[in-house]
């Protein structure tokens, strides 16, 4: 083989590591980084170059168990795999929860290769699945209650109505209470109808720029006149079949959820952004067939952020922090979101909350028309 050929192998190594979309670096015998892909340098938050100046040792937790698998992996010349390792650390940031895969390099004594699989993603589309499986749930509890609940209520506030007629005054406030909370109960029924509505919607290409635009100068007349709302769009980002009535109640939903965890906060904020994300592909349930969501929607706020204990069942109905609330809301949204083919997820902690929402593009738009690079705009 000539100089020329091994150029070229090495140059073609080197492209094919770049397109993993999973941070891989190779560890020489000494602990420092001989080699980093384009992941490894987001993982890290550090150039290549960088990186290889210093011990993996470095950049992760101290006494980490990847140390010990890769002493275990170069003892054994035998690859190992580890799952669901933390490495959450202030360099690599919160919630890094990994599943590792070290292997030896042939030929390279004490040479050992890393690939981390991040499993935020994975986890939060378990949980998404699990939502599902909830809100259908619902959707049969809501069938239920429409026809087991409203027709005694309705004559449990006629009987109440008779017999205010005939009571004293006293006696007169008790009916009346009986009236409003049979009308509450009502009201929270026709309310959870709204998930036993099964019938198919009208879908069709829509621009989300345009619906966010729309959800912004309604939240800006109404409930969100005191709080800054910012754009960051791809202006490239191809449009998304759905149906445009329901994605404005998403929106309003989830930028109302914003607006009231920021509450009076004078320099509160909510941002809008918008990109294209290849890579995240959903399996369908009976089928082979795998959907592709690279439309990523974003609202972000300032707010004081989702307790750590109710995020993982922020979705689930009946789940909720305000004290009128009904907790059916964040339901709703993973319902319509859903029936839709897409996921929506939650990244939250102090002073940072991000409600993330993933769905495919428009069935007329050629694959060969994505964008290829996520450039945006601001406005």
């Amino acid at each position: 083989m000539t100089a020329n050929d091994t150029a070229g192998s090495n140059g073609l190594a080197m492209a094919v590591l770049n397109a993993i979309q999973n941070p891989v670096v190779m560890v020489d015998a000494n602990g420092h980084i001989a080699f980093a892909n384009w992941e490894a340098e987001a993982f890290f938050g550090a150039s290549a170059a960088h990186l290889a100046r210093y011990r993996l040792s470095t950049f992760i937790p101290f006494g980490s168990p990847l140390l010990s698998l890769i002493e275990q992996v170069r003892e054994r010349r035998a690859p190992v795999n580890e799952y669901r390792v933390d490495l959450s650390s202030p360099r690599l940031g919160q919630e890094k929860l990994v599943d590792l895969y070290v292997a030896p390099v042939l030929g390279q004594p004490g040479n050992v290769v890393v690939v981390f699989q991040e499993r935020s993603m994975a986890d939060k589309i378990d949980r998404q699945l699990t939502h599902r499986a909830a809100a259908r749930s619902v959707t049969g509890l809501a069938s239920m209650l429409a026809h087991e609940i409203k027709n005694p209520l309705s004559g449990i506030r006629g009987a109440a109505q008779l017999l205010e007629t005939a009571v004293t005054d006293e006696d007169r406030a008790l009916t009346r209470l009986i009236c409003d909370e049979t009308d509450r109960i009502v009201s929270l029924v026709d309310r959870m109808e709204v998930f036993s509505d099964e019938r198919p919607v009208d879908r069709q290409s829509i621009n989300i720029h345009s619906v966010l635009d729309q959800v912004k100068a309604v939240a800006k007349a109404g409930f969100a006149r005191n709080i800054r709302i910012t754009e960051n769009y791809d202006p490239s980002l191809p449009p998304v079949f759905a149906n445009r009535d329901q994605l404005v109640q998403v929106f309003l939903n989830l930028v109302k959820n914003a607006s009231e965890a920021i509450g009076e906060r004078s320099d509160g904020e909510i941002q809008l952004t918008t990109a294209y994300r290849p890579g995240i592909r959903l399996s369908v349930a009976g089928s082979r067939e795998k959907i592709s969501l690279p439309l990523e929607f974003c609202v972000h706020d300032n707010g004081p952020g989702v307790p750590s204990d109710l995020l993982p069942h922020l979705f689930d109905p009946f789940i909720t922090t305000k004290t009128n609330g009904s907790g059916l809301g964040l339901a709703l949204v993973a319902k319509i979101i859903g029936g839709h083919g897409g996921i929506v997820e939650c990244d939250s902690q102090a002073s940072r909350t991000t409600f993330r929402v993933l769905m495919p593009m428009s069935k007329e738009t050629a694959l060969d028309d994505a964008p290829l690079s996520n450039s945006t705009g601001t406005n």
